[in-house]
């Protein structure tokens, strides 16, 4: 099932929905992706070290429960929430995070950025930007596993104002690049590439006997 939020969504109010659902759910209970544009927001994963928020300004900051260090979500990203049961769809944490990389990497190729790839040890989605070929961060990932059912997600960078990603190390990386799909020259409206992000991660998942999607 993929479920799109009211827009721009309080992102404090979406992680305790998420939490909610979560800790209502029940063997049969089908899997959802909730797709969504947040107001701007840093958010600091439950490691997360205040070190890495150099200059937050304005912009709130909410300590949460996923993993991680810190990132920002904000207008013109999409970030989907994957509310899935890892025990049902027989997935590892590991597996797990290649499912929503490869989801985002498969997204981007559609959408004609074809040269987005993995970083070893560094979770996320990255494309080569510059003349030496540095990589630049385009997709986030932030997960919580709690009883074997995953929720957070993936956050894709459509066609956004990235001077926030300067008040932080993203993800903990000092000096890291961030980029979005408009500076790879890909000019998509963020509602089909979320569509077609979401459509990817259900189709990833084992279909379970009995549940509906």
């Amino acid at each position: 099932m993929i479920r799109w939020l009211t827009r721009p969504a309080d992102y404090a109010a979406v992680w305790h929905d998420m939490q909610a659902f979560t800790a209502a759910r029940a063997r049969h209970t089908p899997d959802q992706v909730w797709l969504c544009e947040h107001a701007p927001v840093y958010t600091l994963g439950q490691a997360g070290k205040p070190e890495h928020l150099l200059n937050p300004g304005d912009i709130p900051v909410v300590m949460c429960d996923r993993g991680g260090q810190v990132t920002y979500h904000g207008p013109g990203q999409v970030v989907a929430y994957a509310l899935f049961d890892l025990r049902r769809a027989g997935l590892f944490v590991r597996e797990y995070v290649r499912l929503l990389e490869d989801a985002a990497i498969g997204t981007l190729a559609d959408f004609g950025v074809a040269d987005a790839c993995r970083q070893p040890g560094a979770p996320g989605v990255y494309v080569p930007r510059g003349p030496g070929g540095e990589l630049a961060k385009i997709a986030a990932l932030g997960i919580k596993i709690r009883n074997g059912y995953a929720y957070h997600g993936v956050a894709l960078n459509v066609d956004m104002d990235l001077a926030p990603f300067l008040g932080i190390n993203p993800c903990g990386y000092a000096g890291l690049a961030t980029v979005d799909m408009a500076a790879c020259g890909a000019r998509c409206d963020l509602e089909r590439v979320g569509q077609r992000l979401a459509e990817r991660l259900l189709a990833a998942l084992p279909e379970p006997d009995g549940v509906t999607r």
